[in-house]
């Protein structure tokens, strides 16, 4: 089983083109299904569509989200459709069964107060708070991936012209605009903090640790933790809630879906709007406050 699914994963990395952040996931989903099976002493030849079913309800009763199990089912349909198509198994034992139906997901988005208590969090005197400061100005202004993010270097950007360009998901390059906050924060980052962080070596990213290296998108995350604390934000803050809350302000204040569509990189424009659901949920909180008969 783990060789089979090693050739899947270099089939997905080489022929596919997949990213790598994909590709984990898919590994993750094979490894789990991979280990149900040897409980159950089953070998892939061996797996039914009862097997499916019997392993989709064990995650179900550990406590799985939908949506983890709605990724599942993706996953062991292309994984078994693959093995198929090359021969390695006679029939599909997924042909029959159907993902559960997603339930209305709402992202978290932060208000425009706690953005601006967020973003005043770091310490700018030193170093780190500056660049910490330029991070989450550059996430908010832009609604740039993390995985974006830390894969940003100084070609790409364009400040001259209130422009980045990025690579997101499928390869795909857009250029966004960015505003002058952010752009000042970026070159008071780009001229007093980073070269102090690089310390006389070389690196073609935009954001460095303490080491001169690029940052992971784990410590993002660890740091916009410590920033939602600093900030006294009682909601779940990740790294993706930044990028929904610029969604959601900029279709707030009047942009078209498929400007935002455009400027998150969505490639499907049924992604964005999402983001509708949102504003009319803070349209009708708004309309029961102020109306006095509400």
């Amino acid at each position: 089983m783990d060789d089979v699914i090693a050739d899947y994963l270099h089939y997905l990395q080489i022929e596919r083109g997949l990213t790598a952040n994909t590709i984990s996931s898919y590994h993750q989903d094979l490894k789990s299904f991979s280990a149900y099976l040897n409980d159950q002493h089953l070998t892939l030849s061996q797996v039914e569509q009862l097997t499916i079913l019997n392993y989709l309800n064990t995650l179900r009763e550990a406590g799985k989200s939908r949506r983890t199990v709605t990724r599942a089912v993706s996953t062991l349909r292309r994984f078994f459709q693959y093995l198929v198509q090359n021969d390695q198994l006679p029939a599909d034992p997924m042909a029959e069964i159907k993902a559960p139906k997603q339930g209305q997901h709402l992202p978290q988005v932060l208000t425009v107060e706690e953005v601006d208590a967020l973003l005043a969090a770091p310490d700018t005197s030193n170093k780190y708070g500056i660049r910490d400061r330029a991070i989450l100005e550059v996430m908010y202004a832009t609604g740039l991936r993390v995985s974006e993010l830390v894969h940003l270097k100084l070609a790409d950007l364009h400040l001259d012209m209130g422009l980045i360009q990025t690579l997101g998901k499928g390869n795909k390059e857009r250029i966004i605009p960015i505003g002058d906050v952010a752009i000042q924060w970026l070159d008071t980052y780009l001229e007093k903090s980073r070269p102090v962080l690089l310390k006389q070596r070389q690196s073609p990213y935009v954001f460095l640790n303490a080491h001169g290296n690029g940052l992971s998108r784990q410590s993002i995350w660890q740091k916009i933790q410590q920033y939602v604390s600093l900030a006294g934000i009682r909601k779940h803050v990740t790294p993706h809630t930044l990028r929904h809350s610029f969604a959601t302000h900029i279709l707030e204040n009047g942009a078209d879906l498929r400007i935002v569509q455009e400027l998150l990189g969505h490639s499907d424009i049924s992604t964005t709007q999402i983001y509708t659901h949102i504003t009319r949920k803070r349209l009708t909180e708004v309309y029961k406050k102020a109306h006095p008969r509400a």
